[in-house]
């Protein structure tokens, strides 16, 4: 991996042993993921495993509340801004003269 990511210009960044916090993001997806899919599922293949992962991951960055985000969902969220930037747009727009 060390040889791999300097021959590509890629800087690692490493999370200091015993310092998980120092990425809680994606040690909170990471734990979710674990426990409400791959400790519940039993993959047959590595295509099935591909697709119903992607239904999961859809559902989790998609469908499901998030606190960061008011308790909306991301698809929630990302509509209410539509619509406030189409307010703010319509109301700055100067009158045609």
């Amino acid at each position: 991996m060390l040889s791999w990511s300097h021959l590509r210009s890629v800087a690692l960044f490493l999370i200091e042993p015993g310092k998980p916090n120092q990425n809680a993001y994606i040690e909170s997806f990471n734990g979710s993921f674990r426990d409400e899919y791959l400790n519940e599922h039993w993959f047959t293949s590595l295509h099935h495993a591909q697709v119903v992962i992607e239904v999961w991951r859809r559902e989790y960055n998609e469908e499901r509340p998030k606190k960061s985000l008011g308790g909306l969902t991301p698809s929630a969220y990302a509509e209410q801004l539509v619509v406030k930037h189409d307010k703010v747009t319509s109301d700055s727009k100067p009158g045609c003269y």
